[in-house]
């Protein structure tokens, strides 16, 4: 008898109490277990979407700290004309509010704007690249959320709960449809800047097993930490030791029956696989010279257009879901921000090339018709200008979870399309008002599954993305 059978022996009736309780209590029941299990074997055991889906792959461009609709796309002159006044009461009554202050003065666009394309889109002066593909992509212009602070927002947009402790959307994707690549992981953040105040929660799995999390990748220096074996270890001892291992978590498997563990076994696996293509895949300096360009690249550094670059590699290998995070989008006033003004326009500089560039080069390879790009931040901002208790002058728009504009391209909705629409100060949303949950329902509409029925069952009740709430925005779909 060797260690771990005597081991299972002496803790024989407490393993047996323990997988009863996490089948009965833990909210594991045996149908998701089997299934748990099932996956567990491989990151790549591609599962039947529950429809035809319209694309294969998810971009999602998340701009942390949320810029302002009203700098950027949703142009408002008449905001004009009420700039300097202060705020009409019914505004503010019964409303909450980050840092707006006793009544605060209505502040008009701070960027300039103009029509663009064949739709007659309104750009801003801050996104010129972004302005000619404006014909590509689908706004949604009357979005609202139930938070309106940062990180809450952020996990809300991103796990379908203000809370912690729910699976990301990606994660989602990974447990529904599984992963293309076998050598690669089904889930990719990239991020930006410092990490978003959600933090690497905006990415975790919850309580999906830790399979289906995201890896965060960097695009400077190794793409994945401790990617590289250590001095004196070569690839032949890696794998004997990774196989031993595994054998040691296959006999536990056995005798506790937690699904946990296959996770960790195919965890162990992947890393080794990523070893070989992840290097290959992630490394953008053999990238034409017209492609760095186009994105305004900079090899060896962390920058957004990198990520964008990257973000393009990884679609064509077969990555189910992109995430990136950039996070110099919080433009209150005066301090780290800058406002609206030089903040937000700096802030575009940074991401407007790329963002066209990505569009233009997916269309280029037809891969946007199979990738759906997915641009937004948390929530909008105020139409009032921000004043606070100390009565500095901020040229800075607070927090707003009541409006705010996101768009989508490509993998199956409509190129050149508008839904929705804000009333004339850009308040409040008077046509086609879109939740959050609605969004997600439409993501994973076009990844060819359906919101209600992508469901895991944890703490004696079913879950999913969308809670009990959204529908399918029909109207943008292609």
């Amino acid at each position: 008898m060797n260690i771990f059978q005597e081991a299972a022996k002496k803790m024989g009736n407490y393993n047996s109490r323990r997988y009863f309780l996490k089948q009965c209590i833990g909210g594991v029941g045996a149908m998701a277990l089997d299934s748990i299990m099932d996956f567990g074997q491989s990151t790549t055991n591609l599962k039947t979407p529950h429809f035809l889906p319209t694309a294969k792959s998810v971009i999602f461009l998340h701009m942390a700290g949320a810029p302002s609709q009203l700098e950027l796309f949703d142009y408002k002159p008449i905001l004009q004309k009420y700039d300097g006044k202060p705020c009409p009461a019914a505004l503010l009554e019964g409303k909450r509010f980050a840092f707006l202050q006793g009544t605060p003065n209505m502040m008009g666009p701070q960027a300039s704007f103009q029509q663009y394309g064949q739709t007659g889109s309104w750009v801003s002066e801050h996104l010129p690249h972004f302005s000619k593909m404006v014909d590509e992509v689908s706004f949604l212009r009357a979005m609202h959320t139930d938070e309106f602070n940062h990180a809450p927002a952020q996990l809300f947009m991103h796990t379908g709960s203000p809370r912690l402790g729910r699976p990301s959307m990606g994660s989602w994707m990974i447990y529904g449809l599984g992963s293309e690549n076998q050598n690669l992981p089904g889930f990719v953040v990239l991020t930006s800047g410092s990490d978003p105040s959600a933090g690497k929660s905006a990415w975790g799995s919850g309580f999906l097993p830790s399979l289906h999390q995201g890896v965060q990748c960097r695009s400077q220096g190794d793409p994945i930490l401790y990617l590289n074996n250590p001095n004196g270890i070569d690839e032949h001892i890696r794998k004997r030791s990774i196989d031993i291992i595994n054998d040691i978590n296959r006999k536990e498997q056995e005798a506790i029956g937690d699904p946990e563990i296959l996770s960790r076994i195919a965890q162990y696996e992947l890393a080794f696989r990523m070893q070989t293509e992840v290097p290959e895949v992630m490394d953008i300096s053999k990238e034409p010279d017209y492609i760095h360009e186009m994105y305004g690249t900079k090899p060896g550094q962390i920058s957004f257009a990198n990520n964008c670059l990257l973000a393009r590699r990884l679609v064509e290998q077969g990555v189910r879901f992109i995430q990136l995070y950039d996070s110099a989008w919080d433009h209150h006033g005066a301090g780290k921000g800058g406002g609206v003004v030089d903040g937000l326009a700096n802030a575009c500089k940074n991401v407007d090339q790329p963002i066209a560039a990505l569009l233009k080069d997916l269309k280029m390879r037809g891969l946007l018709e199979d990738t759906l790009v997915v641009w937004g931040g948390e929530f909008g901002r105020t139409p009032m200008k921000e004043t606070r208790a100390s009565g500095a002058d901020f040229k800075g728009r607070d927090h707003h979870a009541e409006a705010f504009t996101m768009w989508m391209a490509g993998g199956g909705v409509k190129a050149g399309f508008s839904h929705g629409k804000t009333d004339e100060l850009g308040y409040y949303g008077i046509e086609g008002r879109t939740h959050v949950h609605d969004l997600q329902a439409t993501i994973l509409h076009c990844m060819g599954m359906d919101h209600e029925r992508l469901i895991y069952h944890f703490q004696g009740r079913d879950f999913r993305l969308t809670d009990v709430h959204g529908h399918v925005i029909r109207d943008v779909l292609a």
